[in-house]
């Protein structure tokens, strides 16, 4: 049975983008350092058909969250940032884009299309878990879209990525949080000198 996921950086301090975040300025400002883990590894960058880069463990964390991913759910933000400055079939999966702006699909050569929807979010999730087939459904942000999933119910397990960065404002991916909807088990822990990688399981909802 598949799961449903979400897999984000974070800075120490909690933010998950700084001030000022936009389409011309993704993650704002200093929000691309939570993710200097990820720029250095060749896994990294051959989803973009650039090779540079190392291999590693972390690499590993990169390719395995790809592989097991076989639909996408973001929120109207994201992908407006992404939409600037993604590479034409990024994501080679159906992506669920939750908004209310009417749009026709957007469909990209290779496998990746971008649904535009409204549906409420246990209906989108099923209609993502069907077009992953046997791969699991990854939240791809931003926090707000994260935290109704994880409101709701719906998330089974998650990677939170902390880098020794901080970033003294921007957006927290837990303000707002119903503390008492959920708890957690810490299931695996790494690190590098750039970050702390921790997966988190659900293990129940009240």
């Amino acid at each position: 049975m598949n799961k449903t996921f979400f897999d984000i950086g974070i800075s120490l301090d909690g933010y998950i983008a700084g001030e000022d975040r936009g389409p011309q300025n993704p993650l704002g400002n200093d929000g691309t350092r939570i993710h200097n883990w990820m720029y250095r590894q060749k896994e990294f960058w051959k989803t973009f058909g650039i090779d540079k880069g190392e291999d590693g463990p972390e690499g590993q964390l990169i390719s395995q969250t790809f592989a097991r991913t076989g639909a996408y759910i973001m929120g109207k933000r994201v992908f407006e940032e992404g939409e600037a400055n993604w590479p034409m079939d990024l994501f080679k999966t159906p992506v669920f884009v939750l908004t209310h702006e009417k749009r026709a699909p957007w469909v990209q050569r290779g496998g990746t299309t971008f649904y535009f929807t409204s549906e409420p979010i246990k209906e989108l999730l099923r209609q993502a878990k069907e077009a992953a087939g046997k791969r699991d459904v990854r939240i791809h942000g931003g926090a707000e879209t994260i935290r109704q999933f994880l409101h709701g119910g719906l998330v089974d397990e998650f990677f939170v990525h902390t880098a020794p960065v901080v970033l003294g404002s921007g957006l927290r991916l837990f303000d707002l949080m119903e503390k008492d909807r959920f708890k957690l088990e810490v299931e695996q822990v790494s690190h590098s000198p750039l970050s702390v990688h921790t997966k988190y399981k659900v293990i129940n909802y009240q």
